[in-house]
C-alpha cells in the first residue's frame, strides 16, 4: 500500500471516529434535553406549595385560570365538560345524588370519572368535590346524621364537636369527597330565620368555641404554620368552610337573605369573632353570604372580603359564593349576569357556585378580563389561592377516591358518637310540677305507657332539614337510624306494654290508665328561607296532642325543633318539658336520659322567648324577659338498673 492511500485510509478511520463521537455526543444532548423538559415543578412534591404554584400559574392561559374559578353541579357536569372548560370543581346541591340510595361506591364512580376529566386537560390538574355535609355526610343512605348544631351548643362540648368533625370527615372521604360546605358559624339573633338550627348559638363565644369542628374536619394546624394559612391533613380529611360571611344571623326579622342593619363595632362583636378563630385553625375556605350588611350585598363586598377578611385578617385560603350566589346581586336574580360577575370577581370572592350557567360565566369573565375591566392581577389572586389549597391536600398526588375508606359510612363507631352528642344536647326545661316531686327519670318498669304525637316515628322529622332532601323528608324509609319511638322500646322493661297512637284522643287516654304518657311534636323538616317562619307556635295537631295527653295524665312532652317555639300556653299542664332540637339518626340519646342511663346535662344555646313580639331578644337586652333564659337546663343523675313506678 503506497503512501497516499495509507494515509487516505488512516484519514478515514479518523473521521469515522469523530462521528460516532459526534452522534453519541448530540444523542446525550438530546437525552438531556428531554429530561430537562420532561422535569415539571408544579408536579414534584419535594418543591414547596409556593414554587408549585409559580410555576403552574405561568403555564395557564386565560381559559384555563377561569376555569379553576368554577364549580358547577354535577346534574350539569360530565367528564368531557370539566376536560372542556378546565373546571375546577363539581359539587352537589342539597339532595343532588348519583342514584336513589346511592351506595358509597357509586358516589366514588361518579368522582372518580370527573376527576379523569380534569386530569386529561393540558395541565392534568385535579378537580375536587364539594358538599352540603352540615351535619354529618347528610346527603348519602347510610350516612350517620349527628344533631344539627343547635343541639351542639346545647351540649357546651368543643371535644365532641371536634370528634364530629372527624366522623363527618372520614364519611364524607367514604363516598371519594373532598370538600363539606361546614361549618356554619352564623350567630343566629332571631329565631325567626329558617336556618337558625344551624347556628350553634345566639352567643359570639359559644359560637367560637364551637369552631372545634374545623380541625376534626382538617386536622390540627402544625404550630409552625402561619396564621392564615389553610391546612389539611390527609386522605382522611376534608376541606372545611366557615360560613355565610358575614352576618347571616342577623338579619331584620330573621328573614332568610335580607339585610342586616348593624354598625361595625357590632358586626365585629357579634358576627365576626368566629371567623378569627377559624382562622386561625387553618380553615380553608371561606363561604359568601346571601345576605347584606347595611344594603351592601355581601357578595359585592369588597371591603370585607378583601380589606378585612383577605389583607387585614390575612386569610391565605379561597373565598367561594354561595350557590348561585353572584345571580342574587341584582332582583330580579340573574338579570344583569355581566355585572354580576364584574362585582362578585372585583369583591375578591375567588371559586365561584355556578351550577349551570358556567358558559355564560366564562364568556363574561373572559370578556371582562380582556377590556381591562377585571385586572390579570385579580384572576391570578383567585387562581392560587386554589391551587395552594390544592397542593396542600395533595390531590395532585391523590387525585382519586381511595375505596379502602368505604367502610366508614355509618359506622357502629360513630352511631355511638352521634348518641353521645344527642343525650348531651338534650336541655330538660321543667321536671315535675315542683322541684320536690320530680318526673324524670322515668321509671323503666309500667304495666303501660303511651307514646303520642307526630315525630316519635319519624326518622326524616327527628333530623330535620339538609337530610337526604335538601329540605328534609318525612318517613323511615329514606335513613338509616332509630327513632324516638323505637329507642323508648328499647329501653323499658321487657314486661312493660308501650302503646303507640300519633294522634290520641282525650277518651283515649282517660280509658287506658296509662302509668304516664310520652308526647313528642314539633316542626316539620326545612330549610333556608322555606323556614323563615313570624310566629313560631308548634304546628298542629302538635298543641292538641298535649291537652289530650297531659290533660289526663302524668306527661313528658319531647319538642323536635330548630329553634325555640311558643310553649307557654301548655308549660303548666305538663309534668316534664325536653327540648330535643334536631337530634339526627340516633334516637336512642333520647331514651338515654329520659330513663336515667345518663344525667340531662344540656344547656340552652339560644334564649326561649315567651311571645314572638319580643323578638328579637337575646340574652344581655335591656328587655331581656325570657321563658327560659340562656344557659338554663336542669339536671337529674344517673339511675341504675331497672325501677317501678
Amino acid at each position: 500500500m503506497d503512501n497516499e492511500v495509507l494515509i487516505a485510509y488512516k484519514g478515514g478511520k479518523e473521521m469515522t471516529k469523530i462521528s460516532i463521537l459526534l452522534v453519541w455526543f448530540w444523542l446525550l444532548s438530546g437525552w438531556t434535553g428531554l429530561l430537562d423538559a420532561e422535569y415539571i415543578k408544579y408536579k414534584d412534591p419535594k418543591q414547596s406549595i409556593d414554587s408549585r404554584v409559580d410555576d403552574l400559574v405561568n403555564r395557564m392561559t386565560l381559559e384555563e385560570k377561569i376555569g379553576q374559578m368554577l364549580q358547577i353541579e354535577r346534574k350539569y357536569a360530565s367528564a368531557d365538560l370539566v376536560k372542556k372548560y378546565f373546571i375546577g370543581s363539581v359539587m352537589s346541591e342539597g339532595g343532588s345524588i348519583p342514584a336513589p340510595q346511592a351506595s358509597a361506591e357509586t358516589w366514588i364512580n361518579m368522582v372518580n370519572e370527573f376527576q379523569k376529566g380534569a386530569l386529561s386537560t393540558r395541565l392534568g390538574i385535579p378537580m375536587f368535590y364539594g358538599i352540603d355535609a352540615v351535619h354529618g355526610h347528610n346527603t348519602v343512605y347510610k350516612a350517620t346524621i349527628f344533631p344539627h348544631n343547635i343541639g351542639l351548643g346545647a351540649t357546651r362540648d368543643p371535644e365532641l364537636v371536634k370528634r364530629i368533625g372527624a366522623a363527618t370527615a372520614l364519611e364524607v372521604r367514604a363516598t371519594g369527597i373532598q370538600y363539606a360546605y361546614a361549618p356554619c358559624i352564623a350567630v343566629c339573633r332571631d329565631p325567626r330565620w329558617g336556618r337558625c338550627y344551624e347556628s350553634y348559638s345566639e352567643d359570639p363565644k359559644l359560637v367560637q368555641a364551637m369552631t372545634e369542628i374545623i380541625p376534626g374536619l382538617q386536622g390540627d394546624i402544625p404550630h409552625n404554620l402561619p396564621k392564615g394559612v389553610p391546612f389539611i391533613a390527609g386522605k382522611e380529611k376534608v376541606l372545611a368552610s366557615a360560613k355565610h360571611y358575614v352576618g347571616d344571623g342577623g338579619t331584620i326579622n330573621g328573614i332568610d337573605e335580607n339585610n342586616t342593619v348593624i354598625d361595625r363595632d357590632e358586626l365585629m362583636k357579634i358576627h365576626m369573632p368566629a371567623y378569627f378563630n377559624s382562622i386561625s385553625k387553618g380553615v380553608a375556605t371561606v363561604m359568601v353570604s346571601y345576605s347584606s350588611w347595611n344594603g351592601v350585598k355581601m357578595h359585592t363586598n369588597h371591603e370585607l372580603i378583601t380589606g378585612f377578611l383577605k389583607n387585614t385578617l390575612h386569610f391565605k385560603g379561597f373565598v367561594i359564593s354561595d350557590f348561585e350566589g353572584i345571580d342574587r346581586i341584582t332582583s330580579p336574580p340573574h338579570s344583569n349576569f355581566t355585572y354580576s360577575v364584574e362585582a362578585g370577581v372585583s369583591a375578591g370572592i375567588d371559586m365561584f357556585m355556578n351550577p349551570k350557567f358556567y358558559i355564560e360565566f366564562i364568556d363574561d369573565l373572559t370578556m371582562l378580563v380582556k377590556k381591562k375591566f377585571i385586572p390579570m392581577s385579580r384572576i391570578d389572586d383567585a387562581v392560587r389561592r386554589i391551587l395552594w389549597v390544592k397542593f396542600m391536600m395533595g390531590i395532585f398526588e391523590n387525585p382519586f377516591a381511595d375505596f379502602s375508606l368505604v367502610r366508614y359510612l355509618g359506622i357502629q363507631e360513630h352511631r355511638q358518637l352521634a348518641r353521645e352528642a344527642v343525650r348531651k344536647s338534650m336541655v330538660l326545661l321543667k321536671n315535675g310540677q315542683s322541684a320536690a316531686n320530680p318526673l324524670l327519670p322515668l321509671p323503666k318498669k309500667a304495666p303501660k305507657i303511651l307514646v303520642a304525637g307526630s315525630h316519635a316515628d319519624n326518622l326524616g322529622y327527628q333530623c330535620g332539614g339538609w337530610t337526604i332532601e335538601w329540605q328534609g323528608f318525612s318517613g323511615n324509609n329514606l335513613l338509616k337510624g332509630t327513632t324516638i319511638l323505637t329507642a323508648l322500646k328499647n329501653t323499658v322493661d321487657p314486661e312493660t306494654k308501650v302503646v303507640y297512637k300519633e294522634n290520641p284522643d282525650a277518651e283515649f287516654v282517660k280509658s287506658n290508665g296509662f302509668s304516664y304518657g310520652i308526647v313528642v311534636v314539633g316542626e316539620r323538616p326545612y330549610a333556608e328561607m322555606h323556614g323563615d317562619n313570624m310566629n313560631l307556635t308548634i304546628p298542629d295537631p302538635g298543641p292538641e296532642m298535649i291537652r289530650n295527653v297531659c290533660g289526663v295524665t302524668k306527661c313528658v312532652v319531647i319538642v323536635i325543633s330548630g329553634r325555640p317555639l311558643v310553649i307557654e300556653p301548655y308549660v303548666g299542664m305538663i309534668d316534664a318539658l325536653v327540648a330535643a332540637w334536631l337530634p339526627g339518626s340516633e334516637g336512642q340519646g333520647v331514651a338515654d336520659v329520659l330513663y336515667g342511663d345518663y344525667a340531662f346535662t344540656g344547656k340552652l344555646p339560644r334564649t326561649w322567648f315567651k311571645y314572638v313580639d319580643q323578638l328579637p331578644m337575646n340574652v344581655g337586652d335591656h328587655h331581656y324577659d325570657p321563658l327560659f333564659p340562656f344557659g338554663f337546663g336542669l339536671s337529674t343523675k344517673p339511675t341504675k338498673g331497672f325501677y317501678s313506678a
